[in-house]
């Protein structure tokens, strides 16, 4: 090296003896020098053994002082005192080890192992329990504590400890154990009641599978083919859990080839295949062709107008199941068939098949169940159930399989969400045409009570006036208010029932009941009906006081004109008048003149109510009627008088508070508003009329209607005239 320099290196080419790291690590280790052994000792007497196992003991103790956690040290703590057959001891280690860690798996295993070794074996099941116990997810545990029962020939103590591990429902392995348990002692039915309960945790293909298997190889087929059965129950029609359950369909189909029913297995694959998608069922068509090769045979059937049709259907419906037009369509298709059989005079098993087929249709076609729970998904598929029901009672004349198919449609209907009434009622006129009265009134009645809707209530009501059970019909509208107090015209049917009963007092609560329900829908009908009722029995002065009451709670101007035109019109006696003239069913029934006075009255007060509220346009509709009213019953100054309230229409110029513009808006003047708030424009307005008015006199032409503040100024002129003749008169009586 020269000024502290590293050497220039001239040879970079690598030497000719190479040494690997494998060698180097070899020269290490065995360069190393021995490690330190603890000389061997020899115990010759109990003294020296005593001494012995306090020095392990105190070293074990110091040991575990300074690593209480960790459970090495505890475990050779505890093997060593089981070494040393102190069996207290040790238990009392593991003990204190539990108490640290009581989680820990391998602690629990060495203790029973410990206690197994020393045939402790009432120990190790007491462990055995409390492991479980505390830890109920730990497999290993639950599969040494059965094998320990086993082991002992202790079958219904293994059996019952499976029972506790099933309550926590563990992975599939843990049910095969139990199975094959059950099976090693020919306890076969209770190994499928054990299938029965995994298949309720765990309803998957292979369980099903395996569960089938199961029943055929023990010679139960009629079970295994339920059990297939309701595995296809199970996942019903929709794609994906039909795609989901290509297994089930394999095996089952598989089953009934070795069984030899090689229909049952060709409906099976064409039941699977016609609903999954032919990419995604590759093993299950290869199986079906391999099928159809060794057991199928060719058909023209299909070659017909009538298999075309249904083709075109299939190929519909497997693009869209749920396309209940198609449905439809498929179902009248068969049906007409069916007919066309049996008018061509065809064989009782060639209408048995066409039946069939009608069946099959509507089978396929119920099983499509709308997805979610929304009723409009449900609207179009209900009639389905509908159409079925009506083809089994016409056509077939099936009346048990109809019930039946009523049945199934109720139970299908989540009725807590949404229900139809149509088919409650079409359910129960069924039962009524099969002369089942009561049958028909427990359906209703369930109805009523799971879903009580309107249509069911009217419905059941009519079904009971048809029976004339008037006093059923009764508590039925009480339900009907009970279940929706604020139906109008509930409370119009109930009254219209007990006025054909002749029961007017009843009707009177009922119509008084009614109007006192304070949410009440369109209460202007049922006060409308009230009215009418009272003015059909002749009792003016009721009505009247309706009319009172109606006006106190709203007031509208359409209740002013019907007053109105109510005291003018004529109305019927009283019904307590009209008793004699019931003999005489010929004789026209007598009626009581109405009072214009009366109805004026009404139309000034409505008049004035309204102007205190400041409603204009209803003054105008109210004075419209009036001036027809004055036209038929009052005199030429009454009328004028009702045309001089009339308004006039004028233009009003402001500014529009968002735009900022001038805007033009049409405005209805009053001749008696004006005059009360301005007392001069109404002085010069009335002038200016007047002038007009005589303008038209003197051009000779006819005089036209007068205005609203002309005809004022001519009924004030004449309301003073008759001021001052009454004042003048009275001066003269004074005199005399």
């Amino acid at each position: 090296m020269q000024d502290g320099r590293a050497p220039r290196i001239k040879n970079r080419a690598p030497a000719a003896v190479q040494i690997t790291a494998e060698q180097l690590l070899r020269e290490a280790q065995e360069r190393q020098e021995t490690a330190f052994r603890a000389p061997k000792q020899r115990v010759e007497d109990f003294e020296e053994l005593h001494e012995y196992r306090g020095r392990k003991r105190k070293e074990f103790e110091e040991r575990i002082r300074r690593t209480r956690g960790s459970i090495k040290e505890w475990l050779q703590y505890a093997n060593w005192e089981a070494s040393q057959n102190e069996f207290a001891r040790s238990r009392s280690v593991y003990e204190r080890a539990l108490d640290v860690d009581p989680r820990s798996v391998q602690l629990w295993l060495s203790y029973t192992e410990m206690e197994l070794k020393s045939r402790n074996v009432q120990h190790a099941r007491n462990l055995f329990d409390r492991a479980v116990t505390l830890l109920p997810r730990v497999d290993q545990l639950w599969y040494k504590y059965v094998y320990l029962e086993e082991l002992l020939q202790n079958v219904p103590g293994a059996r019952q400890v499976f029972e506790r591990w099933m309550h926590w429902e563990p992975d599939d392995k843990a049910w095969q154990a139990y199975i094959k348990m059950e099976e090693r002692y020919s306890e076969l039915d209770r190994a499928s009641a054990i299938y029965e309960r995994w298949i309720a945790v765990r309803p998957e293909p292979r369980v099903w599978v395996k569960w089938g298997k199961f029943e055929e190889e023990r010679g139960k087929l009629d079970k295994a083919r339920e059990v297939f059965q309701t595995a296809l129950e199970f996942y019903g029609d929709d794609d994906e859990q039909v795609e989901k359950a290509q297994a089930v369909f394999g095996a089952f189909a598989k089953m009934e080839t070795r069984l030899k029913e090689y229909e049952r297995a060709r409906v099976i694959y064409k039941f699977a295949l016609g609903r999954i998608p032919r990419s995604k069922s590759v093993g299950l068509y290869a199986s079906y062709t391999k099928f159809e090769k060794q057991h199928g045979t060719r058909t023209t059937l299909e070659s017909t107008v009538l298999g075309k049709r249904r083709i075109q259907y299939e190929e519909e419906l497997a693009h869209d199941g749920r396309n209940y037009d198609v449905w439809f369509d498929y179902a009248r298709l068969e049906e007409g068939a069916y007919r066309d059989v049996k008018d061509e005079g065809a064989t009782t098993e060639e209408e048995e098949a066409a039946i069939v087929r009608v069946r099959e249709v509507y089978e396929r076609a119920v099983a499509q169940v709308p997805p979610g729970g929304e009723k409009r998904h449900w609207r179009r598929y209900i009639f389905l159930w509908l159409d079925y029901a009506l083809f089994e009672e016409i056509e077939t004349k099936d009346y048990t399989r109809t019930r039946q198919i009523y049945q199934e449609a109720i139970k299908l209907v989540p009725h807590k969400q949404f229900t139809f009434a149509k088919l409650w009622l079409m359910f129960a006129k069924f039962e009524i045409r099969r002369l089942d009265i009561t049958a028909a009134r427990k359906l209703l009645g369930a109805a009523i009570g799971m879903c009580p809707k309107e249509a069911l209530f009217k419905g059941y009501i009519e079904l009971e006036v048809e029976l004339r059970e008037f006093d059923r019909a009764r508590t039925l509208y009480e339900k009907y208010l009970e279940f929706d107090s604020g139906n109008s015209p509930a409370w119009i049917k109930f009254a219209e029932l007990e006025s054909q009963l002749q029961d007017f007092a009843r009707t009177r609560a009922i119509f008084e009941l009614g109007v006192s329900q304070s949410p009440l829908s369109m209460p202007e009908l049922l006060w409308k009906a009230y009215i009418d009722f009272e003015i059909e029995e002749g009792e003016r002065e009721a009505a009247r006081g309706l009319y009172e009451r109606l006006i106190q709670l709203s007031g509208h101007v359409k209740v002013w004109i019907a007053y109105a035109l109510f005291e003018v019109e004529p109305i019927p006696v009283p019904r307590a008048l009209r008793e004699d003239d019931d003999e005489d069913e010929e004789a026209e029934v007598r009626v009581v003149e109405g009072d214009a006075g009366l109805a004026r009255q009404v139309f000034e007060r409505g008049y004035k109510d309204l102007k205190t509220k400041g409603l204009k346009s209803e003054r105008v509709a109210l004075l419209e009627v009036w001036k027809t009213f004055e036209e038929s019953h009052g005199s030429a100054a009454d009328v004028a008088k009702v045309q001089g309230m009339m308004p006039i229409v004028s233009k009003r110029r402001h500014v529009d508070q968002e735009t900022g513009q001038t805007v033009e808006d049409w405005d209805m003047l009053f001749a008696d508003d004006e005059r009360e708030s301005n007392p001069t424009s109404f002085k010069f307005l009335q002038m200016a009329h007047a002038w007009k008015n005589s303008q038209a006199k003197t051009g000779g032409g006819s005089a036209a209607a007068l205005s609203g503040f002309t005809a004022a100024t001519t009924a004030s002129s004449r309301d003073n005239t008759d001021a001052d003749s009454d004042v003048a008169s009275s001066h003269g009586d004074e005199s005399d």
